[in-house]
């Protein structure tokens, strides 16, 4: 079912009446509207929505804002749905609506029901969103839990607004840390055929969840490899040591609600010779050529320090401070190099890349920009990259901080704290900051049933709707849109917020942030606990007024509509909307 947003409609309506001063010559024909915004007001007291329209458009018609404002209130002020139209300092335009346009929003989001703030915006635009990717060298752990929530959320987000998402997972299984892995993976085999292994040798992996693989690779190979050469077993013990990490790892992830579509290998890169074809055709382009690195700046150069010549690619080109190797001096190839092939292989299934990376990869960002942007022109097209860089999180525990370590084996995993306070709590604690900021996950305060807890403050506004229809239903009475216009000023204020999820969704999907939803999925809940308040001191304010069907159906008809996109938002999220609590 269709239905044209309230915000989006109210846009069109000043699309048109800019349309009409163009053609009265007040306009030039050539001005641009694309820089035109349509908000909630700041301040509520203002007025419904608020626009800029004269502010940006004075210099193109050869006027001041105001002047050009009066000539767009005229106009708007003639809608019979506007009630006013005023002009506030420099030149924006405050409108009031009729209640009968929020009260048609309030009947679209009950007909429209899980596709309110469904959009269009990304046309089926295809969306690569690479997330999570942690070395498969043991299970997920807290370390790698916000980049994997706001990896997941973004993907879902980017769905709802209309594009085409493929969720995808980097194995980094070419690197010497699956090597090491391999060589503790061998030594729990030996520790599975009875040997005594003592304490677990520095630089290997001593967790203990490379016990079950040492029995399995006991059981299926016997002893034949306890006493071999490293050469023989060492590439059989890699690949069965990654396989059996990746499926904790997705089983880790799936307690959180987390399924990629794509595992892309880096060994398998490798294996089919992408960086090869990478190199060609970046020399082709001009993007590759051969030269020797600068030595290290602001210090003498390393006593061992000596130029070698390279495959260097030209990111300064694309604003990088320095041209990078794609090639070690032994003819291996770098991280970079590897990277950059990869990145090539994934813009050619997509039109646009996103990767969600840990803070501490902020050094590489520049140079991968730049690799995406070589190939985005070299290849005739735009491919728009952006990286999302996600803050680790402090763990705390009676006010103080957990500590971790992935070496020595102690560790909190995602499964642990799954286990501990929940999925949701997980999910959306994780989104109540914005992902380069700082963050502390107090295992005390993420459960509290209090309003400082934002998921149990916003799950308890949709149990306690829920609730409400339950006694309703009960009690003999259902919601119903038959008199809505019943309704008064604090149920409009709650209808002008939920009209707000639609462009929510939107705003949210083009700044590629889906935290922007659970903040306003936690104002939404305050509007509903405090309007819910109301009827403590005034039972006339309850959604239940026994004595008055015709309301309480409205009410009940207004509290569905609010727990649907209450339900809807923190469906993005991934988290459920509770039936009670």
């Amino acid at each position: 079912m269709e239905h044209t947003t309230l915000y989006a409609e109210y846009a069109g309506r000043i699309e048109a009446a800019l349309k009409a001063l163009v053609a009265q010559g007040q306009l030039p024909a050539d001005a641009s509207f694309a820089n035109v915004t349509l908000e909630p007001p700041r301040d509520p007291s203002h007025g419904d929505l608020a626009t800029n329209a004269a502010m940006v458009l004075a210099k193109a018609a050869k006027t001041n804002p105001r002047a050009l404002a009066e000539l767009i209130v005229e106009k708007l002020a003639a809608d019979p749905t506007v009630t006013s139209a005023d002009i506030a300092g420099p030149g924006f335009i405050n409108l009031r609506l009729d209640s009968s346009a929020w009260l048609g929003e309030l009947s679209a989001i009950h007909d429209l029901g899980a596709d309110y703030g469904r959009s269009e915006m990304g046309r089926g635009r295809r969306v690569n969103v690479e997330y999570v990717s942690a070395n498969p060298t043991g299970p997920m752990h807290m370390g790698h839990c916000r980049g994997a929530v706001v990896g997941d959320a973004l993907a879902t987000l980017l769905e709802h607004a209309g594009h085409l998402v493929t969720r995808e997972y980097y194995i980094n299984d070419a690197g010497g840390q699956v090597d090491t892995l391999a060589r503790s993976a061998h030594l729990r085999y030996r520790e599975a055929l009875g040997e005594d292994i003592g304490a677990i040798p520095e630089g290997l992996y001593p967790g203990d969840y490379l016990k079950p693989v040492g029995e399995y690779l006991a059981s299926e190979l016997g002893a034949r490899f306890r006493d071999a050469p490293e050469e023989d077993w060492l590439p059989a013990f890699r690949a069965e040591a990654v396989e059996k990490m990746m499926d904790l790892i997705r089983s880790d992830l799936a307690l959180l609600g987390i399924h990629h579509d794509v595992f892309a290998s880096e060994a398998a890169l490798h294996v089919a010779g992408k960086p090869e074809e990478a190199e060609e055709w970046l020399r082709a382009h001009d993007l590759v050529y051969d030269g020797v690195l600068e030595a290290p700046k602001g210090k003498a150069p390393p006593e061992d320090w000596e130029p070698v010549e390279l495959p260097l690619f030209r990111s300064t080109k694309f604003g990088d401070d320095q041209d990078r190797p794609i090639k070690k001096s032994n003819g291996a190839w770098t991280y970079f190099g590897a990277d950059l092939a990869y990145h090539m292989q994934k813009a050619a299934h997509a039109d646009e890349l996103i990767d969600i990376w840990g803070a501490d990869h902020a050094g590489t960002v520049k140079r991968i920009k730049a690799a995406v942007t070589a190939l985005s022109q070299g290849q005739g097209r735009t491919i728009p990259f952006d990286v999302k860089l996600v803050q680790m999180v402090q763990l705390m525990r009676a006010g103080e901080p957990v500590k971790m370590s992935k070496r020595s084996g102690n560790f909190i995993t995602i499964a642990d704290m799954v286990d501990e306070v929940g999925k949701d709590v997980v999910r959306f604690t994780m989104l109540t900051r914005k992902p380069e900021a700082q963050m502390e996950f107090d295992f005390a305060k993420v459960v509290e049933a209090s309003k400082d807890n934002p998921v149990f403050y916003v799950q308890y506004a949709h149990a306690r709707i829920r609730s409400t229809l339950r006694k309703a239903a009960e009690a003999g009475f259902a919601p119903s849109g038959d008199a809505l216009d019943r309704l008064g000023d604090e149920e409009i204020a709650l209808i002008r917020l939920a009209a707000r999820f639609p462009r929510e969704i939107e705003a949210a999907a083009r700044a590629r942030e889906p935290h922007r939803i659970a903040f306003y999925l936690y104002d939404l809940a305050a509007e509903l606990h405090a309007f819910w308040n109301l009827g403590n001191d005034s039972p006339e304010k309850r959604f239940i007024v026994e004595q008055d069907a015709e309301l309480t159906g409205a009410r009940l008809f207004l509290g569905q509509a609010i727990g649907q996109v209450v339900r809807a938002g923190l469906a993005v999220l991934g988290v459920e909307a509770v039936e009670s609590m």
